[in-house]
């Protein structure tokens, strides 16, 4: 099967839309809505490989924009949605290459990745979580 072919197949798993969209050299989806376990599940049983996350403030809103960027045979996927209520599910369970990324952006923007118990990665003790959230001001 190609590649183009099962990045369709992955895209009709994922969301009701069921179409990416090209840009900046990737295909994305954008799914506020987004099972991140099952996305997990179905990229990683249609051959893509994990590559990172990426976390992003959302203006005038508490939420955070999670973008799981993924490698299928060249092709970058990238599948975004929002946290709730400063939550998201791991995906660490699934998929151990995550284990790192998800403590970076939990210090840096104080996401809590639900089944992920916290272990200190940057931070020293005692520093509170959620360096990207603050200003210079604050400090």
């Amino acid at each position: 099967m190609s590649t183009t072919t099962t990045a369709a197949r992955l895209a009709t798993e994922l969301t009701a839309a069921g179409a990416w969209d090209e840009r900046f050299g990737s295909l994305w989806l954008d799914d506020a809505a987004l099972d991140v376990r099952r996305m997990a599940e179905v990229m990683l049983g249609g051959g893509a490989r994990f590559v990172t996350l990426t976390a992003q403030c959302e203006e005038g809103s508490d939420a955070v924009r999670m973008s799981y960027h993924w490698d299928l045979d060249g092709q970058l996927l990238t599948v975004a949605t929002r946290t709730r209520d400063g939550r998201i599910p791991s995906i660490h369970p699934l998929c151990p290459a995550a284990d790192w990324i998800e403590r970076e952006v939990q210090e840096g923007f104080k996401v809590e990745f639900e089944g992920h118990p916290y272990q200190p990665l940057l931070l020293r003790d005692g520093d509170p979580l959620g360096v990207n959230l603050r200003s210079e001001e604050d400090e």
